[in-house]
């Protein structure tokens, strides 16, 4: 068992530590936006049942997983009133735990082998998976109807049809975020009709007050934030970074213990309050500070992308700010890590 922690100064490095004042900011200021079921939030981005707890608190009682481990762990923590899986799956074993968890849990499909595997292994509930641009899955406009009546033929209840723009979601200028969010849900109009169901799922952070076509917005890390969200035009603040201690300085450079395997590197190099970032490599950040430090000092770092530097992590840190002399306040641990949904731990 770890020694309790009192401080940001004091916790064992990398760490991530999360203000909390920030969090609750964030969580007030989007459930003022979209209330109750407007918000679908995406658990992908924090994987934590502690902070999805704190996001039904204030009304959000759906959610949102890209694995079945999430839907799995939320379930088993209660969080279970309307769990959608964006995602596809054809594993039995996988499609099975979703089926048997105690949990309303509707499934994405975009293909005939996605409704096939689904009807076979339990799932009631479906929405079809719609390209609207962003080349990842998705079924084509044409085929959205066909696989629908495919599903309802097969048992499945069709609740609507689902389509994400996350090709526009961090276009830093507003209107032409806006004018991609627009064609992509064009797109996605033309066919819910067709499919019926009632339910138009879309979104993120970066045009969840942009996207009015759809009934419910997937926005997720708009709790926590990160770089890449930050340099957008929305009100939400950074609530995440991690801890990191000094390890070596010279006249050239300085070293911090937080490489790649503590942070997401897919949206670049993280940033360093007062300090050039230079590069990051398996265990160590190399950046050169514009002030005096020295080995043993501890630095904040901010990750360009919070949803996989969360998933490299066991737990958050929770202070009342995010100055190193902080106190910490409780821990939360990040329990919807993996991809075990089988063998999932039924605690939160």
């Amino acid at each position: 068992m770890l020694p309790r922690v009192t401080s940001i100064a004091g916790l064992p490095t990398p760490a991530l530590v999360v203000d909390t004042t920030a969090l609750a900011h964030n969580l007030d200021t989007m459930s003022a936006a979209l209330p109750g079921a407007r918000l679908r939030p995406h658990v992908k981005a924090h994987k934590c049942t502690s902070l999805a707890k704190e996001q039904a608190r204030r009304g959000h009682l759906h959610f949102t997983a890209a694995t079945p481990r999430e839907i799995v762990g939320m379930a088993h923590a209660g969080l279970g009133d309307d769990l959608l899986l964006a995602n596809e799956c054809v594993e039995p074993a996988r499609l099975r735990a979703l089926a048997d968890c105690p949990a309303r849990v509707t499934v994405a499909v975009d293909s005939d082998e996605t409704v096939d595997a689904a009807a076979a292994n339990g799932i009631r509930e479906v929405l079809v998976d719609v390209n609207v641009y962003l080349p990842r899955c998705g079924c084509r406009p044409e085929d959205a109807p066909r696989l629908a009546d495919r599903a309802r033929a097969a048992g499945l209840d069709v609740r609507g049809v689902m389509g994400y723009e996350g090709h526009a979601v961090l276009i830093a200028d507003r209107a032409e975020r806006e004018a991609k969010t627009v064609h992509a849900m064009e797109r996605l109009a033309r066919v819910a009709e067709a499919v019926g169901g009632g339910l138009v799922s879309a979104g993120g952070t970066g045009t969840y007050d942009l996207n009015t076509a759809a009934t419910e917005i997937q926005a997720g890390s708009y709790a926590l934030m990160d770089g890449d969200y930050c340099k957008l035009d929305i009100p939400f603040r950074r609530a995440l970074a991690i801890v990191a201690t000094v390890i070596h300085t010279n006249d050239r450079w300085t070293v911090a213990d937080c490489g790649l395997k503590a942070m997401g590197m897919d949206h670049g190099n993280p940033s360093v309050d007062d300090a050039d970032v230079l590069f990051v490599s398996d265990e160590h950040l190399t950046f050169t500070p514009h002030t005096s430090v020295h080995v043993g000092d501890r630095v904040l770092v901010w990750p360009a992308h919070i949803d996989p530097t969360i998933a490299y992590h066991e737990r958050l840190h929770l202070a009342d700010s995010l100055d190193l002399d902080a106190t910490i306040i409780e821990t939360w641990s990040v329990d919807l890590r993996g991809w075990d949904a089988v063998g999932a731990n039924r605690g939160s």
